[in-house]
């Protein structure tokens, strides 16, 4: 197939545009960007597509950089496209504590493309990598050391990475990803494109290009189809990767719950229940969830883990990157913060807050085990002995002085309440659960009865404040009770 039939199939096979739409073109002045761009505006009245150039000087290279972006602006104009050069100090970013000079330049690349994308009401925005860089991605990635997800390589479109600037609703396209780099060049010298060459991905200083001047060639010696390989191995690891991805969000669904205080709990035995595979993607996915991301945890930290949660005793705890920990329970094993603690089996903890008393179906998925009865007396209807109550779990309330729009949430730094008994003096609630002894474990997800000013009128199961109580004033009485839920 030539170079626009190998495109044109990729952009329908994977649905990379829809009618309609502008799309970005990052276009640097080398083979690719040009050979892509070119490409893409003969293919745009088919494909019903606008393009706008974008490129974006680093600053890195002097002269150089300058007179790339002076010839992507040219050529932009000679093709009748619209364009937008900009310029970042790239040098300074990377001169910040922890940021190399590549993820300066990414980050500035993604902040540039994000502005852009947002003024023209862009989506996509796409990109020259070809079928050589997917090889020399899957080998970099499985010298470093990787899973499906790092095997699988470029995707043909993704989500544009994260950071700062980036609003996460733009998607990479990369129409090049089957077309070899020879083809590319080919291409350009077919159709007369004078392309700019820069000489710093000849350094092979840099790993990638060490890989792609050195290793690749010499690898080519053992299997001269290797490059075709590697590809056809990341499109391979794509599907196994969807698959276990699914696999992941279903046993996610099953066995896990996302709790308030930023934690994934997951039921042990169902977890042990699963295979190795499926062990490890789902800690993953919870690192995931809780970072919206997965670089700082690597394969040892996962096997620690599972050893753990499979061989260790309740009380054990593994120390994870970027501050996350797990803790081993008898029946549960929690991820999150560094200190996390189990909820402690058999009270109330709320999964979901704040939560509005009335909402049934969500009171039922924020208080697992639990169900909330709510009934409207008059004071006459009060039972005998009403005020010597034996269950904590049930309480009586003036109706009128609570007010409308009662919730239940967690504590809160600085929490107050009135206890009822205490003529009106406030205590504060991390005060008083040390007083009552409730364990540790149970305190933040405590479910606090408050009204629409966040005031705490019950500490449930434990003490009524004293501003909602029942008074001889009292004429409308509303009854809470918390019932463990039966089966």
């Amino acid at each position: 197939m030539t170079v626009i039939q190998t495109v044109s199939e990729t952009i329908h096979r994977f649905e990379l545009t829809a009618a309609g739409q502008t799309i970005l073109v990052g276009v640097s002045g080398g083979p690719d960007s040009l050979c892509l761009l070119h490409v893409l505006q003969r293919l745009a009245p088919e494909l019903n597509i606008t393009l706008h150039v974008a490129h974006l000087n680093h600053g890195l290279r002097g002269a150089d950089a300058d007179a790339d972006a002076a010839f992507v602006a040219d050529t932009a104009r000679a093709w009748g496209l619209p364009v937008t050069i900009e310029r970042a100090d790239v040098a300074s970013m990377a001169a910040q504590p922890g940021i190399s000079t590549e993820e300066a330049a990414r980050n500035a690349r993604y902040d540039f493309l994000s502005r852009l994308a947002a003024q023209l009401g862009a989506t996509a925005v796409a990109v020259g990598h070809n079928a050589d860089d997917q090889a020399e991605t899957v080998l970099m990635h499985f010298l470093r050391g990787s899973g499906l997800a790092g095997l699988r390589g470029m995707l043909p479109a993704s989500p544009l990475p994260s950071g700062p600037g980036v609003s996460g609703s733009l998607t990479l396209i990369r129409p090049l990803l089957f077309t070899p780099r020879a083809d590319i060049l080919a291409y350009c010298d077919e159709n007369d494109l004078q392309p700019r060459f820069d000489r710093s991905n000849e350094d092979v200083t840099f790993f990638r290009n060490r890989l792609r001047h050195e290793l690749l060639p010499l690898l080519e010696t053992y299997n001269p189809q290797i490059r075709r390989i590697l590809g056809a191995t990341a499109s391979v690891a794509a599907a196994d990767h969807d698959l276990l991805h699914d696999h992941t969000v279903a046993a996610f669904a099953a066995l896990a719950q996302s709790t308030t205080s930023g934690a994934v709990i997951f039921d042990l035995a169902g977890w042990q229940a699963l295979p190795l595979a499926l062990q490890r993607s789902l800690l993953r996915e919870a690192v995931h969830r809780l970072r919206g991301g997965l670089r700082d945890i690597g394969f040892v930290h996962v096997e620690q883990a599972v050893w753990t949660l499979a061989t260790g005793n309740a009380g054990a705890r593994m120390t994870l990157p970027a501050g996350l920990e797990a803790v081993l329970g008898y029946t549960r094993f929690a991820i999150g913060e560094a200190g996390i603690e189990l909820p402690v089996a058999g009270t109330p903890q709320l999964l979901i807050e704040p939560v509005r008393l009335h909402d049934e179906a969500t009171l039922s998925a924020a208080l697992p085990g639990w169900r909330v009865e709510i009934g409207l007396l008059t004071p006459t209807e009060l039972p005998a002995g009403w005020q010597n109550n034996a269950d904590p779990w049930q309480a009586v309330f003036d109706a009128d002085a609570l007010g409308n729009n009662l919730a239940l949430r967690g504590r809160r730094a600085g929490d107050r309440f009135q206890p009822l008994g205490m003529d009106g003096n406030s205590k504060l609630l991390a005060e008083y659960f040390t007083n009552v002894r409730l364990p540790a474990a149970a305190r933040d997800r405590w479910p606090l009865l408050v009204n629409a000013a966040d005031q705490i009128l019950w500490v449930c199961g434990l003490r009524v404040d004293e501003r909602a109580r029942v008074t001889d004033r009292t004429s409308r009485v509303l009854h809470i009770w918390l019932q463990r839920a039966q089966g």
